[in-house]
């Protein structure tokens, strides 16, 4: 059942002008049934502008309303910060989201979470890569926090939904909307076992400033933020700024120097981030919360090679050789080589580049 000041809390988040800081003021010097009903003269003397003022008594009522109706259908809800069901984790931020629209399993954000991000054009490998620690992490028993954009995000959610775990998706849009369209699938997955979140009523648009703010509430919901593929100019940066200002860990995956997409989480690790290969070395800084996870492969995605594979797998760098080459350093045949990559490739060792390349990807 709605909260029975749930009406007021909706009217503070649709008046225009009114952000999570001004309600965390008005709140500080009235009730919240009595903010609407305070004079103008007693709001003044609080130091509240004339223009917040004229807003406040001239609430949206008829959006009201319309929330309310959304709030009826299965699965939606709206999470108040009075709420015993509003996460400890984000309450502790500088601006706490006042209300958090939820469709899906509210419960799941007071579970350990790790925050996902990264860049929005990944590269094969590092797309590869967020499934993999995702999917792991979930298994672990970790929820697994991102906010459902193009390239990293996406494939977060989707490692965490592979292995059979939960994922929540912020979202910089009210959650009558998906953004950006292309992830309707995506969105109604993770509402289904996981949840869609957000600070912004139904009906509100994608804005550039509204993702600044969702990526504060992904931070804010983790216990770690984990930067997969980041150039230096990249919003995940941002992210996991915000994270270290919410004393949040912060883990970065390493890349080559000449990679672009690598520069941003180099620089992270530079700074003081947590240098990550595997998901244990995850674990090793969350040792609070080791209770959820049972033992993983040191290794995400490798299984045993026999002893020509093995020594073929040290041949192959982490850029193109061709199969040329490796036949002429491992002595072996071509038809030899060629089977034993088809192998390693199947297993997720290498990957096939341009030119009838390989390159090694773990």
């Amino acid at each position: 059942m709605p909260h029975p000041h749930i009406k007021f809390w909706l009217a503070l988040v649709r008046v225009p002008g009114v952000g999570p800081l001004a309600i965390q003021r008005l709140l500080a010097h009235f009730p919240l049934e009595c903010i609407f009903q305070a004079s103008r003269s007693s709001l003044s003397g609080k130091g509240f502008s004339d223009k917040l003022i004229d807003a406040l008594q001239n609430p949206p009522w008829d959006l009201v309303e319309q929330d309310l109706v959304w709030l009826e259908q299965p699965e939606n809800f709206a999470i108040t910060l009075e709420d015993e069901a509003y996460p400890e984790a984000l309450r502790e931020i500088a601006s706490p989201p006042p209300v958090l629209f939820v469709k899906g399993n509210p419960e799941l954000l007071r579970w350990p979470q790790i925050g996902m991000v990264g860049s929005r054009n990944p590269s094969t490998i590092g797309t590869r890569i967020a499934f993999e620690f995702a999917r792991a992490l979930a298994e672990a028993g970790f929820v697994i926090t991102s906010g459902m954009a193009l390239g990293i995000d996406a494939a977060s959610h989707r490692g965490a939904l592979d292995a059979g775990g939960f994922t929540i998706a912020v979202a910089g849009t009210g959650l009558d909307r998906v953004y950006p369209a292309c992830h309707k699938q995506l969105a109604t997955d993770i509402a289904g076992s996981g949840a869609l979140i957000s600070e912004f009523p139904p009906g509100t648009g994608a804005k550039a400033g509204h993702f600044p703010r969702r990526n504060r509430i992904i931070s804010g919901l983790c216990q770690g933020l984990l930067v997969v593929e980041a150039a230096l100019q990249s919003g995940s940066l941002i992210t996991a700024r915000l994270a270290l200002e919410q004393n949040r860990e912060v883990f970065a995956i390493p890349g080559s120097i000449h990679n672009p997409l690598a520069r941003g989480c180099n620089a992270l690790i530079r700074q003081g981030a947590k240098l990550v290969e595997t998901v244990e070395d995850i674990f090793e800084e969350l040792g609070q919360y080791n209770q959820l996870y049972k033992p993983i492969a040191t290794q995400i995605g490798q299984t045993a090679l026999d002893l020509e594979q093995q020594n073929l797998l040290k041949l192959i760098p982490y850029s193109p050789i061709t199969v040329d080459n490796l036949v002429q350093e491992s002595g072996y045949s071509v038809e030899t080589v060629s089977s034993m990559l088809l192998v390693l490739e199947l297993q997720g060792y290498i990957a096939a580049a341009a030119g009838g390349s390989y390159y090694r990807i773990q």
